[in-house]
């Protein structure tokens, strides 16, 4: 075929492709083959004509090779949302300008003129000149060429079509977005704008302005707590007003970039997370009371890890003192270093005496953790456990006696514990619980005369009696300090050996106890001591109209205190370690209702003792 023949098939095709008379579709091999050797020969004609007329150009193939070399021509920016849309004004213009060239080729039919465009004859020959155009190969044109398919099937196809792509799109597009996504989370521009001086993780974890503990975070340049990550979240508001663009999630300890929300994956925020939340290993506990490494704060500060001081936020020195001592009982201390040893005691719903526990452990780490930020701890969320357990007994802005929260405290600990008084054990009474026998008689009135005395003494209710007791601590009594000035007109403070007042427990020493009603006396017998011994000496008295502090001194030694003697010889051939060391002592200065708790702990992997120990002349509680 010569020149002037391809020109009339191509300008033929054209026109047909313009009126809307597309042919029957093949089989699809053979649609294959002909589509792809007619779009070889006469797509850049097309092209150019559809872009004449208003078209893209842009134009699709019905066979798969044809579809595949469409894709491969789109540009390399182009997302496949953008590729749809294109596509689809494609076929809307081709539809439009479909139905407007059908309605006018009917017109045309019915007029007169066998030689016009659009003609039935015309059509008819074009018809049977298409198998010549598909064989049609010399020219070697783009196949950008439009599929010559009736509407029904050109959907059917176009739709097959996408099917066919749609994974391979969706996987491309995928694995791209998560790659921008990785780089971003992986590149935060904003991550030196974090002040780790202002970070402070030991406040309850609440929004600063819903005061919800809801989905809390912690903006990392201002250190306030703010909630949720939403575009109306009080995060997401002070991310835009202030500027401030990294935030921790105070609960899952993941790193967000606000207003962007995107994860902040980076290996230099692990020091914020270990602050947040400690973790000690197995090794690192057993390496606690071996080494005296001195830690670094962020602030310059050195401190010694377990000597780290409480704040008192008002008057919660009495609460300090305590938990300070029982934080360096090394049995104690390891057993709430690993939360795995307690997170899995199962409680009745609606307990909150587990609170207790939790907050315990926490602190105890921030205690323990030898990469704090600063060198002071602040006991806020234990103290707040303190007064919603004790139901405001023991409160923060109320100096409260150390003793009676001593005594409540491992009460309650021991309880949330899942322990009882009788049958199951806890850490608490494996460190601290001991037994006595208490030998009580009781008393005739001493108003009555002394034959109707004899005469009581004889009944069977006023026979010794004996009972076995437990404790978590020995209560040591003061002798009554002088009420009169000396000739010099001094008070005489004065001393006394530890050994005196433990004479209470020898089992031979009697003390006659008084009520409203009756009189007692008692006698106590040690039969078990506990590993930790904890000695509370009495100073403070209270009566009707206020309250005393017997001054008196207490001279003890701080290492070997031998307590056989106090025992019976059987339970001497039981313990055959009866000796203790001290390593806390609890002092009080000042007035009773006016004064202050500090205490004096002895670090293990230090040779401190004496330098951590009060003065002789200073007043001790122990």
């Amino acid at each position: 075929m010569g020149a002037g023949t391809n020109k009339n098939i191509q300008e033929s095709h054209t026109e047909v492709w313009e009126i809307g008379l597309w042919p029957r579709t093949p089989a699809p091999g053979a649609s294959s083959r002909r589509c792809c050797g007619l779009a070889r020969s006469a797509a850049a004609d097309w092209s150019a004509v559809a872009r004449r007329r208003g078209g893209t150009g842009a134009t699709l193939c019905a066979c798969a090779e044809g579809q595949r070399a469409q894709r491969a021509r789109w540009p390399a920016g182009m997302s496949s949302r953008t590729k749809r849309e294109t596509r689809s004004s494609a076929r809307g213009k081709r539809d439009a300008e479909s139905r407007s060239s059908s309605s006018r080729s009917k017109r045309d039919r019915d007029s007169e003129g066998t030689g016009s465009r659009g003609s039935p004859v015309r059509v008819k020959r074009e018809r049977n000149s298409e198998p010549a155009a598909r064989d049609y190969s010399s020219g070697s044109v783009p196949a950008r060429v439009p599929a010559p398919l009736l509407p029904g099937t050109r959907v059917k196809r176009e739709r097959e079509a996408d099917e066919d792509s749609e994974p391979e799109r969706e996987v491309r597009v995928r694995y791209g977005r998560l790659d921008s996504e990785d780089r971003r989370s992986r590149h935060c521009p904003y991550l030196d704008t974090i002040n780790r001086s202002v970070l402070d993780f030991d406040f309850e974890k609440l929004c600063s302005i819903s005061l919800s503990h809801i989905n809390a975070y912690a903006c990392l340049v201002c250190g306030k707590y703010f909630q949720g990550r939403g575009l109306k979240s009080h995060a997401y508001i002070h991310s835009v007003q202030f500027s401030h663009h990294v935030f921790l999630n105070l609960h899952t300890l993941k790193f967000y970039c606000l207003p962007d929300n995107y994860e902040i994956i980076d290996s230099s925020l692990e020091d914020i997370t270990y602050v947040l939340k400690p973790t000690f290993t197995k090794q690192q506990i057993s390496n606690l009371d071996k080494q005296a490494k001195l830690s670094r704060a962020y602030d310059g500060t050195t401190y010694l890890p377990g000597i780290v001081g409480l704040n008192n936020i008002k008057a919660n020195d009495y609460a300090n003192a305590v938990l300070q001592a029982l934080s360096n009982v090394p049995p104690l201390r390891n057993y709430f270093l690993e939360e795995e040893n307690y997170k899995n005691i199962k409680r009745p719903p609606g307990d909150i005496m587990f609170l207790l526990v939790q907050r315990f452990g926490e602190l105890m780490r921030k205690l323990w953790n030898p990469r704090n930020f600063k060198a002071h701890v602040s006991p806020h969320e234990m103290l707040q456990a303190v007064v919603l357990c004790s139901k405001k007994t023991f409160q923060i802005t109320k100096q409260g006696d150390g003793v009676d929260f001593l005594s409540w405290f491992l009460n309650a600990l021991h309880s949330a514990l899942g322990g009882t008084k009788k049958k199951k054990k806890t850490i608490v009474t494996d460190v601290f619980q001991g037994s006595m026998r208490i030998f009580t008689k009781k008393l005739p009135h001493p108003d009555l005369p002394a034959e109707e005395k004899e005469q009581l003494l004889h009944n069977d209710e006023y026979q010794e009696t004996m009972v076995e007791s437990t404790f978590m601590y020995l209560t040591l009594d003061l002798p009554t300090a002088p009420l009169y000035k000396d000739e010099k007109e001094q008070l005489i403070i004065p001393q006394v050996p530890l050994f005196n007042i433990l004479a209470k427990f020898n089992g031979i020493t009697e003390k006659e106890y008084k009520t409203y009603k009756e009189n007692f006396l008692k006698r106590f017998q040690l039969t078990k001591l506990p590993p930790y011994l904890i000695f509370c000496i009495k100073r403070f008295t209270k009566n009707n109209f206020f309250v005393e502090k017997n001054p008196t001194i207490v001279n003890f030694p701080i290492t070997n205190v031998d307590l056989r003697e106090y025992l019976s010889e059987e339970v001497q051939a039981v313990h055959k370690n009866t000796t203790y060391d001290l390593i806390a002592n609890i002092v009080h200065d000042g007035k009773p209702t006016e004064g202050s708790y500090r205490i004096h702990v002895l670090h293990h992997a230090c040779d401190w003792p004496r330098a951590l120990l009060p003065s002789p002349e200073t007043p001790q509680v122990c």
